[in-house]
């Protein structure tokens, strides 16, 4: 799989490698409150804070920890194979033992969520969060081969509530690399793009959010023996929240009895005290004036949330503004030509219609362009601030749903000062990616039942 990382420009490499070091990506997620019964259902639901990982609350927090300690924690190999997955088909991802995985994508370690696992609670959890992939799995005991972690490796054997799957449980075909073993339990194989791999016992078990009274039982999950590959030592697993039936989203809505969960970014450089929230079950709706929503479109691989962006105007929409339509290889719009993903900072969208749009970006700021080598050839300016700079650019969804851009979602100062760069990046292939840099400062939605997603300009600070 190394050989996957080779088809990236060196531009494309230097911006990913300037923007992994900004702190945003690095968060963790605490429960703050609860509104559900003591089980985890009926009509109730979960409010989550997403923490800074650099705040001094975050488990992660390293004081003495420089932006450039920070890119040494394989973060940058994880967002280059999340590229990777746009431009490979179904039948090119290959696994040891001839496992092909068709439905993967890398977490890159921008959330890690915090929950306790096991009855009673054993220890608590620190989990990367992707919403590109479905499967949760933890590091368990016994480890034949894991990474190195720092927190106690959750043990199976002293909780009551674990069990293992059997080959003919109808969980066990939820995913599709699986096999039986001599004992008849459910082995699964998992891999990212980047050669990561989790590798253990399909299996069920109790997880509770904040205090002992909101739990949910039953839920699947990968109990990992073997586990390699591009994680630190702060990482005890990963937390799928994609669309399949096996996700934890999926699983703890359906406990929550309201198919539906959102989020609310706050922006990049915001004060890493105040922290942004997420919420699954019901009050998690996007309401109010300002919404505009579009629909999800369903494709061959099911675990992404694709919409369809129809193109980014340039300028304020109530003046002359200039649209950028999304065209793509063969000159149409093609639905479901981006997905909606927190685990992947900058937008990428397809070569010819980024040149297109940065194009009317340059055009629209009364600014000399800042060359640097350490920028390679990414267009960033000199400046204190971006703000009455940079042009709204808003993006066309299907539908009708226009979402504005403001600077601060579209242009993020690298470790350079007084410098701002365009936080979009051109990739090969038809399919972009809406990234978070993008999403912040906007209530986003997701509906299960609807098969919409609602987006609500937001002041995420005092969600």
């Amino acid at each position: 799989m190394a050989a996957a990382r080779i088809h990236f420009q060196s531009n494309v490499l230097i911006f990913m490698i300037i923007f992994l070091l900004i702190p945003l990506r690095n968060l963790a997620i605490a429960i703050a409150a609860t509104k559900s019964s003591n089980s985890g259902r009926g009509t109730g639901g979960l409010s989550i804070d997403l923490i800074h990982r650099d705040s001094p609350n975050s488990p992660l927090y390293k004081p003495h920890e420089t932006p450039f300690e920070r890119y040494n924690n394989n973060i940058f190999l994880r967002t280059l194979s999340r590229l990777n997955t746009l431009n490979m088909s179904p039948a090119t991802y290959f696994y040891p033992n001839n496992v092909v995985q068709s439905n993967v994508s890398t977490a890159n370690g921008e959330y890690v969520m915090k929950f306790s696992i096991g009855t009673p609670p054993l220890l608590d959890i620190y989990g990367i969060v992707d919403t590109g992939s479905d499967l949760m799995w933890v590091q368990c005991l016994p480890c034949v081969q894991c990474y190195k972690q720092v927190k106690p490796i959750y043990n199976p054997a002293s909780s009551s509530s674990y069990k293992e799957l059997s080959c003919q449980s109808e969980q066990c075909h939820l995913l599709d690399t699986v096999s039986c073993s001599s004992q008849q339990l459910c082995n699964y194989t998992y891999g990212y793009a980047d050669s990561s791999l989790t590798k253990g016992v399909l299996a069920t078990e109790r997880i509770t959010f904040g205090n002992s009274n909101n739990f949910f039982d039953n839920v699947v999950f990968g109990c990992g023996h073997n586990n390699t590959g591009v994680f630190n030592e702060n990482e005890m697993g990963l937390v799928g929240l994609g669309r399949t039936r096996l996700s934890l989203a999926s699983q703890i809505l359906s406990q929550l009895g309201a198919n539906k969960f959102s989020y609310c970014l706050v922006p990049f450089h915001t004060d890493s005290s105040i922290t942004s929230k997420m919420y699954f079950g019901n009050g998690s709706e996007v309401s109010g004036g300002g919404v505009v929503s579009t629909s999800l479109v369903s494709k061959e691989d099911k675990t992404y949330y694709f919409v369809t962006l129809e193109g980014i105007s340039v300028g304020n929409l109530s003046n002359s503004s200039k649209l950028i339509p999304y065209y793509n290889s063969s000159g149409a719009i093609s639905k479901g030509n981006m997905f909606i993903d927190t685990g992947a900072p900058p937008t990428l969208l397809p070569k010819d219609f980024y040149n297109r749009l940065e194009e009317q970006v340059r055009n629209a700021i009364k600014l000399t362009p800042y060359q640097d080598p350490r920028l390679g050839s990414q267009l960033c300016y000199k400046t204190q601030s971006m703000a009455g700079i940079a042009p709204i650019l808003t993006a066309h969804f299907d539908g009708g749903a226009k979402v504005p851009l403001i600077h601060t979602s579209t242009f993020i100062p690298p470790p350079v000062e007084g410098v701002f760069c365009f936080a979009m990046q051109p990739i090969d292939g038809d399919v972009g990616i809406f990234g978070n840099f993008a999403q912040s400062d906007l209530f986003i939605g997701y509906d299960f039942d609807s098969q919409m997603v609602s987006f609500k300009p937001t002041d995420c600070t005092k969600q």
